[in-house]
Parts: structure tokens; C-alpha cells; sequence
């Protein structure tokens, strides 16, 4: 009875039926990251922590307005918001670039006045990642402060506090887990980001050469798929983490809740 074939793995990263030549079957694996990688890897890591810490305070911001405002032109604000979310992301990075790129509308005073340049630098890098982002932030905190008891805001009203204290010692506390998951979620789409960036601020690598960038480059270029996949495994690794971190701050809000 003849034996199933036997598949070993080569140091070339591929699995190797027998025979060789025309047998062979590449599987990639994952074994040391080449300087390019982790550069790609830093970068994006330092876009994403800044996209998410810009966009922070914006966020919560407009998050109490959406939850909170009575005011006309809400409906257009909360359009605005998550439009991101529902247009091509091209699309996105083809008006930042008319915006803030160099000779852009705001972007030609940003850099004449204040010496602030976002095109083609890794800080539009993380204003796009920012921009995509934004939405699942602004979600995350809307939820979360519609899930707040008015009932412990008027509370503390009737015992003297200002409308400013309230927020800083009730609504604050109590919306605190919606305000971490969004920064995490919003994080995770920064590093995810592709399209509006590289239409935005291209991809140079060092500079604004993200995670997602480099493996579209490195799938381009002849022997690139050992180097893509393991940025797409770090790409994979950060969202899931970034995903159940999210969902276990979401259940432990619920159970909080629930026992008030």
C-alpha cells in the first residue's frame, strides 16, 4: 500500500512534497522581521496612538452632542460624522488632500503661518487614520453616555454641584469604559488604514509607509510574500487583541450597569 505523500518544511520557508520541483507548495511562515518591517511596524504604531489621542478629546466632544444636543443641524453633524464610515476611503483622502495637502485650503495657511505640513509626512498619516477612525469612536462614547441614569445626574444637581462637576465626577466615571473602547477600536482602524492614507500622503517608505502600505508593497515586488504575511500576522494579532479588549470593557460596562 503505498504511503501518503510526506510534506517537510525547507529552509526557504516552503513545504516540499516529494519529488521537489514542480511539487512545491509555498506556505509562509513567520521567522525575523527585516529592518523595512520594522520600520513599517513603528510607524504604524506611532500613527495609530497619535490618531487616537487627537481625535480623543473631538470625540467625546461631539459624542455628548449627538447624545445630549438639541439643536438644529444635529442630523447634518451626525451625517458628517459617520460618513467616513460608509464612503470609499479614496474618497476620504482625496478631500483631505485637497484640504490639507500643500497648496490645499487650510493646508497652504497651516504651513505659511504655523509650519504645520500634513501631506506626505507620517503626521497626515495618522490625520487620515484619525479621520477613519473617528467614527467608531464617537459610537462607542454615544452608546455609552446613552446608557448613563439621568436620574444620578439630577441627583447630584439637587445637592448643589455644577453642571461642569456632574460631568467631571458622574457622567465621566460612568461613560469612562465606552471612552477606553472606542480609543481601542479607533486604534485598530488606524493601523488597518489604507485607502484615504495612500491616496493622501502616498507610501514612502520611513515616512508614511504603514503596516497596510508595506504589505501591498511588498506583494508587488518578486519573493514579497514572506515579508507580507508576517505583517499581516502582526496586523491580525493587533485587531483581534484590539477587538476582545474592546468587547471585555463593553461586558464589564453592562455588568456595572446592572448592578447600580
Amino acid at each position: 500500500m503505498p504511503l501518503a505523500p510526506r510534506w517537510s518544511l525547507s529552509s526557504g520557508c516552503a513545504l516540499r512534497g516529494p519529488g521537489g520541483g514542480g511539487d512545491d507548495r509555498r506556505y509562509l511562515m513567520p521567522l525575523s522581521f527585516s529592518p523595512e518591517e520594522l520600520t513599517a511596524i513603528k510607524l504604524s504604531l506611532r500613527v495609530g496612538f497619535w490618531a487616537m489621542l487627537g481625535s480623543l478629546p473631538v470625540a467625546v466632544a461631539v459624542a455628548m452632542l449627538l447624545a445630549r444636543g438639541r439643536f438644529w443641524g444635529r442630523s447634518l453633524l451626525n451625517a458628517v460624522v459617520y460618513l467616513p464610515l460608509v464612503m470609499p476611503p479614496v474618497v476620504t483622502g482625496y478631500i483631505l488632500l485637497i484640504l490639507f495637502g500643500r497648496h490645499g485650503v487650510l493646508g497652504a495657511a497651516l504651513a505659511d503661518y504655523l509650519g504645520i505640513v500634513f501631506a506626505f509626512r507620517w503626521t497626515g498619516a495618522a490625520l487620515a487614520a484619525s479621520v477613519m477612525g473617528f467614527p467608531l469612536m464617537v459610537r462607542s462614547m454615544r452608546l455609552s453616555i446613552d446608557a448613563v441614569d439621568r436620574r444620578l445626574e439630577d441627583a447630584a444637581a439637587t445637592l448643589g454641584a455644577s453642571r461642569f462637576w456632574i460631568w467631571l465626577t458622574v457622567t465621566l466615571p460612568l461613560i469612562l469604559p465606552g471612552i477606553i473602547a472606542g480609543m481601542i477600536l479607533s486604534f485598530a482602524r488606524a493601523l488597518g488604514e489604507f485607502g484615504a492614507t495612500i491616496t493622501f500622503v502616498s507610501n514612502i517608505p520611513g515616512e508614511t509607509q504603514t503596516l497596510p502600505t508595506a504589505i501591498y508593497t511588498f506583494l508587488q515586488v518578486p519573493g514579497g510574500e514572506a515579508g507580507a504575511f508576517r505583517l499581516t500576522l502582526v496586523s491580525v494579532a493587533i485587531s483581534v487583541t484590539a477587538l476582545f479588549a474592546s468587547e471585555a470593557i463593553a461586558q464589564r460596562a453592562v455588568r456595572r450597569a446592572a448592578g447600580l
